[in-house]
C-alpha cells in the first residue's frame, strides 16, 4: 500500500504539475537574472551606444557643415575664376582692339613714308633729267655750234676759228631752229 499511496502521490504530483507552467522558483530566479542584466546593459552597454550614437551624429553634422564650407568655398572660388576668366577675355580683346589700331596707324605711317619717300624719289629724278637735259643741251649745243662752224666755214670758205665770231654764228644758227620749232 505504501508504494500504493507513492504511486498515487506521485500520479497526482504529475497531475497538478503542467509541464508549459514553470515552477516558481525558475519565476523568481529568471527575474533576478533578468533585472540584473537590464541593470547591467542599462549601466554600461546603452551609454556607449548613446556616445557612439552622439558621436556618429556629431561626425555627420561636422562632416556636412565642412561639406557645405567646402561647397561654398569651391563656388566663391569658381566665381572668382570665372571672374579672372571674364576680365583675361576682356583684356585680351582689348588687347586685340590696339593691335588693329596700331596695325592700322603703323600702316597709315609706312604709306605716308613710302609716299614721301616715291616723291622725294621723282623729284631727285625730275631734278636729274633736268639736269642731264640741260648738259645733254649744253653738250649738244657745244657740238652743233662746232658743226655749225665748220659748215658755216665750208659754205663761205673762210675759217671761223675766232671764238667771237664763232659764237655769234652758233647763237644765230640755234636762234633760227628754235625759231622754227616754234612755228
Amino acid at each position: 500500500m505504501k508504494t500504493t499511496l507513492i504511486a498515487a502521490a506521485e500520479q497526482a504530483e504529475e497531475e497538478s504539475l503542467n509541464p508549459l507552467v514553470p515552477h516558481n522558483a525558475e519565476i523568481i530566479i529568471g527575474l533576478v537574472v533578468f533585472a540584473l542584466l537590464f541593470f547591467a546593459i542599462k549601466k554600461f552597454v546603452v551609454p556607449n551606444f548613446e556616445k557612439a550614437f552622439a558621436d556618429r551624429a556629431a561626425a555627420i553634422e561636422g562632416g556636412m557643415d565642412e561639406a557645405q564650407k567646402a561647397q561654398a568655398e569651391a563656388d566663391a572660388l569658381k566665381e572668382q575664376y570665372t571672374a579672372q576668366l571674364a576680365d583675361a577675355r576682356h583684356e585680351a580683346a582689348r588687347i586685340r582692339e590696339e593691335a588693329k589700331e596700331q596695325g592700322t596707324q603703323i600702316i597709315a605711317e609706312l604709306r605716308a613714308q613710302a609716299q614721301s619717300e616715291a616723291e622725294r624719289i621723282t623729284s631727285t629724278a625730275h631734278t636729274q633729267v633736268e639736269a642731264e637735259r640741260t648738259q645733254a643741251f649744253q653738250q649738244l649745243k657745244g657740238e652743233v655750234g662746232t658743226v655749225a662752224t665748220q659748215l658755216a666755214g665750208r659754205i663761205v670758205g673762210e675759217s671761223l676759228d675766232d671764238e667771237a665770231r664763232q659764237r655769234r654764228t652758233v647763237e644765230r644758227f640755234i636762234a633760227e631752229l628754235e625759231e622754227e620749232s616754234a612755228n
